[in-house]
């Protein structure tokens, strides 16, 4: 329906084809930068940082997460903290990362990763609050030392949850490497776009545009086939 809504508008020259291209302009334009092997560098370029910046921010808060989520204790002492992170955005952090990492591959993942991990961290620690007390009671009353309570009852309780958390923050890094890729970037879909909007291609941006919401689609399906492999008791 909208395809067919967007192929009317411009058959009726409603708008500027400069402003808004074709369906069919839009297609010959990824076509050409499929055939020309722009396309999939760009691809494998994006979503290596994404997947670079995402994995390594999750490997840091799950655990993190789990942890404050466990022990108040320890929650009082980094919530403040990571509350007051989480507003900063992560695009201000651009000059201090040139500045610390220079202008490659480092930049652009660290900023990935600092724009996911704090999100990361809180919805996890939420979702541990949702352990049923009666668990984690029986566990200690019939042996459980601390190990058995984090690794046994509430990391499989939490399973779901978590994997949903990430599910919904790797569209927060997959919007963010087009920021990322800003940062002196020769090949990506953000740097693309950049330079298409620089020679005012239109149809182009939107080819892009449609790359970056399939693949961001495919990304919500894949964390969704992974939840009902993994997590049958919780679909």
């Amino acid at each position: 329906m909208p395809l067919l809504i967007w192929s009317i508008i411009c058959n009726l020259k409603l708008v500027s084809e400069m402003f808004l291209p074709s369906p069919s302009a839009v297609f010959y334009s990824l076509l050409d930068m499929a055939e020309s092997g722009i396309l999939f560098e760009d691809i494998l370029a994006s979503t290596g940082r994404v997947f670079a910046g995402f994995i390594i921010a999750s490997i840091l808060s799950v655990p993190l997460g789990i942890t404050m989520g466990c022990f108040p204790s320890f929650c009082a002492l980094c919530e403040p903290l990571i509350a007051m992170l989480r507003y900063m955005p992560a695009a201000a952090f651009t000059p201090l990362l040139i500045i610390y990492l220079g202008i490659e591959e480092a930049p652009k993942i660290a900023l990935i990763f600092i724009g996911t991990v704090y999100f990361n961290v809180l919805m996890v620690m939420d979702s541990i609050k949702f352990v049923p007390k009666e668990l984690i009671e029986t566990t200690l009353t019939l042996g459980g030392n601390t190990k058995d309570l984090l690794l046994k009852v509430v990391a499989r309780y939490s399973l779901p949850s978590i994997i949903d958390t990430l599910r919904i923050n790797v569209a927060v890094s997959w919007n963010l490497v087009i920021v990322a890729e800003l940062i002196a970037a020769e090949v990506g879909l953000g740097k693309r776009i950049q330079l298409a909007q620089r020679f005012f291609r239109t149809d182009q941006i939107f080819a892009e545009l449609l790359v970056l919401g399939l693949i961001g689609f495919i990304l919500d399906m894949s964390f969704r086939y992974v939840l009902r492999n993994t997590c049958k008791w919780a679909v």
